[in-house]
């Protein structure tokens, strides 16, 4: 058997058979929490194999060439609404859910998340790593700006959860902004909690349009000829989360 054969046989060996499948003869793993995402994190980084993050595969479908060699990881089983507190202004839901039936939810209580009203067919983790944006009034208004809290499985095969779905959080950088956007390159986005708004302001946000997605911007963010200060900055963040390559840019 090659190496990859190799691999898939310990997967099978660590986990129910039902974690791995073949999605257009491309092995998908389907962890159905943040612990099973964790341990084939280390798994890969044990056997030096690379892995790849994917969602709806609604913007990038993993599929040819690029994609034979490394084990695609599927968020389709992290798909549960995990948490609904109207009185604190907040929803948490896994990476897998889709974000427009958000809105269906969050209606009985009169509140809402603006982005789940986009016409946005992907899924919470897809509208993250895309950083999700819309135009308002001539404002972009990206959908990072809602994103509280986040349950991320690392590159290092770590379990974090940056933000606070407190008002008023420390001061200083928040670190769960930086996962979006990300494209899949900086971990795995298990679950994500977003601020929502009170109905009685949802005119304001009548005339948002949503934005087209920029395939591009966090990835020339990673160009190795670039000397841009954004794009230097952008590549530091790679390395410090991703320092072994397990999630490669393809």
């Amino acid at each position: 058997m090659g190496k990859l054969e190799e691999f898939i046989a310990i997967i099978k060996s660590e986990f129910p058979d039902d974690r791995l499948t073949y999605q257009k003869a491309v092995p998908t793993f389907h962890p159905e929490n943040a612990e099973e995402a964790a341990q084939l994190v280390k798994l890969a980084r044990k056997h030096c194999r690379q892995l790849y993050v994917s969602g709806f595969c609604n913007n990038i479908d993993p599929v040819g060439e690029p994609f034979l060699n490394m084990v695609t990881i599927s968020t389709d089983r992290l798909n549960g609404l995990e948490e609904l507190a109207p009185m604190d202004f907040f929803v948490r839901a896994g990476s897998g859910y889709p974000l427009s039936e958000i809105n269906r939810h969050l209606a009985e209580y009169d509140i809402f998340l603006p982005h789940s009203s986009l016409p946005y067919v992907g899924s919470v983790g897809g509208a993250i790593a895309i950083n999700l944006s819309a135009e308002l009034d001539s404002h972009v208004l990206p959908i990072k700006r809602y994103l509280i809290q986040a349950q991320v499985v690392t590159p290092q095969g770590e379990i974090i959860t940056p933000g606070s779905v407190c008002f008023k959080s420390v001061s200083g950088y928040d670190i769960v902004k930086i996962i979006a956007p990300s494209w899949g390159l900086l971990g795995l986005i298990v679950s994500a909690t977003f601020r929502v708004l009170p109905v009685s302001i949802d005119g304001e946000y009548a005339e948002m349009k949503m934005q087209a997605i920029d395939r591009d911007n966090f990835l020339a963010g990673l160009d190795e000829t670039s000397e841009n200060s954004d794009v230097v900055y952008s590549r530091k963040i790679k390395s410090k989360f991703d320092p072994d390559g397990i999630l490669p840019i393809v």
